[in-house]
């Protein structure tokens, strides 16, 4: 079955109990739900519309209509401007850690690719500056990547870095994930300043992560220092809040 193809499982319904006492949307819904945990509708499938469902089931719209979105609610199922009803891909959920989204993906068994948007030295301006610790103006450089997850867009990836890592390749950023490189240099990333917050899209990220047009974003700021202290990654990241997500455990004092 094509990740896009248009489905119904008909056979899933055929015993609908249409006398009993559990709603027929509860009875549809639960089925729905099911079927897409299974894996029986994978990931990326469209569903075929309401009215076709409706009619097939011998179902009234509002009935569909309201089983659908329990799905949806349950961030299973996404509706999509032009496209329809979706099952969502699997959620790839990131520990608050002193790793890179591509180890992250890695790791947790998905198969990460990366698109380079932009790979140029700029002049720094006053944030990148004190994130790195160099003066305004001073030539560093910048990497706009669009990483995605088993086909899917999952984020844009904004980095600066000190002029030194001028020589990465967008080659090797096409293969490898930020840190790999600068571990492959022989530099030990020790520890890094991050905050994490969310805001809506802008410019061209609603169309980068395949998503409304301002719609949320999940956000995350990182200043990564080396270990002789040295600010070496100045980081603006954006994800998409129904396929991301962070974890930390917190523990009392």
């Amino acid at each position: 079955m094509a990740n896009d193809e248009t489905v119904w499982p008909d056979e899933l319904f055929l015993d609908l109990d249409r006398t009993g006492p559990v709603p027929l949307y509860f009875q549809v819904s639960s089925r729905l739900e099911s079927a897409i945990r299974s894996g029986e509708i994978p990931a990326g499938a469209r569903l075929d519309n309401e009215i076709s469902i409706a009619h097939r089931l011998s179902l009234s719209r509002p009935t569909i209509r309201r089983a659908i979105q329990e799905v949806v609610d349950k961030g299973l199922l996404v509706r999509r401007r032009g496209i329809g009803t979706q099952v969502v891909q699997s959620t790839v959920t990131r520990q608050v850690e002193l790793t890179s989204l591509y180890e992250d993906l890695q790791s947790g068994h998905h198969e990460p690719s990366t698109r380079v948007l932009a790979h140029e030295s700029v002049p720094a301006d006053d944030a990148v500056a004190a994130g790195l610790g160099v003066r305004p103006g001073d030539q560093v450089v910048f990497i706009r990547r669009q990483r995605s997850t088993d086909g899917t867009p999952v984020a844009v990836l904004e980095n600066y870095l000190p002029s030194e890592f001028s020589d990465i390749s967008t080659a090797q950023l096409e293969e490898k994930g930020l840190y790999q490189i600068m571990r492959g240099r022989g530099v030990t990333i020790r520890v890094a300043r991050q905050k994490i917050g969310a805001r809506r899209a802008r410019g061209d990220e609603s169309e980068l992560l395949d998503i409304d047009k301002g719609g949320p974003v999940l956000t995350m700021e990182r200043i990564a220092f080396d270990s002789s202290g040295h600010a070496i990654e100045y980081g603006q990241h954006c994800y998409r809040p129904d396929m991301y997500s962070f974890e930390t455990t917190l523990v009392a004092k």
